[in-house]
C-alpha cells in the first residue's frame, strides 16, 4: 500500500472519533454561578457538562423567553449517517482510489463541514432571537429593538450578566485533522506521481 494511501486510510478513520468525543462546548459564566453552566454538544446529543445544567439554563432561559433546549434536534439523526458514510467512502477511496480521489474527498468533507457550521449557526440564531413574546422578563437594544441572545458561534461573547463561551472539543478536532491528513495525501500521492513519471 502506497504511503499516501495509507494517510488516506488514517484521514478516513480519525472523523469516527466523534462517536466517541464531543464536538461543540458552550459554558455560561455568570456572577450568580460559582460553576459555570456548560453544555457538550455531540454528534447525536446534548450532554451536561456539571450535572442538571441543561436543565438550568433551560429554567434560565424560560424567563427571556428562549425555546428550551430540546432532547433531539433532526440533525442528531443526519451528521451521524453523513459521517459514517463519508468514512466509507473514503476508506474505499484510500483502497482503491489514486491522489485524485483523495483531494475529491477533501473538498467533500470542507463542503459538508462547512453546512454544518451553517446550520449550526441558524439553530443558535433562532433559539436566541425567537422569543415568547409573552416572556416574563423583556430586553430592549438600545434603539428599543428586541435584544437577542445568541450564544457566540466560535469565541466568546458577554450576553447581559453572562459571558457564553462557544469552542470546538476533541471531536471536531479529530474530524478536522482527517480533512487536514486527506489534502496531505493528495500532495504526497501527486509527489508520487511525479517522481513515476521522470
Amino acid at each position: 500500500m502506497k504511503k499516501s494511501n495509507i494517510i488516506m486510510l488514517i484521514a478516513a478513520l480519525l472523523p469516527l472519533g466523534l462517536f466517541l468525543f464531543p464536538l461543540w462546548k458552550i459554558t455560561l459564566e455568570a456572577p450568580q454561578y460559582p460553576t459555570s453552566l456548560g453544555m457538550s454538544i455531540y454528534i447525536n446529543d446534548f450532554a451536561d457538562v456539571n450535572p442538571h445544567d441543561i436543565k438550568n439554563i433551560n429554567l434560565m432561559n424560560h424567563y427571556v423567553g428562549m425555546k428550551y433546549i430540546p432532547e433531539s434536534i433532526p440533525e442528531f439523526k443526519i451528521f451521524p449517517i453523513g459521517i459514517i458514510i463519508t468514512s466509507i467512502i473514503g476508506l474505499l477511496i484510500a483502497f482503491k482510489g489514486n491522489y485524485k480521489w483523495f483531494l475529491f474527498w477533501f473538498v467533500l468533507m470542507v463542503v459538508l463541514c462547512s453546512a454544518g457550521m451553517y446550520d449550526f449557526y441558524l439553530w443558535e440564531y433562532d433559539y436566541g432571537h425567537n422569543l415568547d413574546p409573552k416572556a416574563i422578563m423583556k430586553f430592549t437594544n438600545p434603539d428599543g429593538t428586541q435584544m437577542g441572545f445568541q450564544p457566540p458561534l466560535f469565541g466568546s461573547k458577554d450576553i447581559l450578566n453572562f459571558t457564553a463561551h462557544s469552542y470546538p472539543r476533541l471531536g471536531a478536532f479529530l474530524l478536522g485533522l482527517g480533512i487536514a491528513f486527506s489534502f496531505i495525501a493528495y500532495r504526497v500521492g501527486l509527489k508520487q506521481s511525479k517522481s513515476l513519471k521522470t
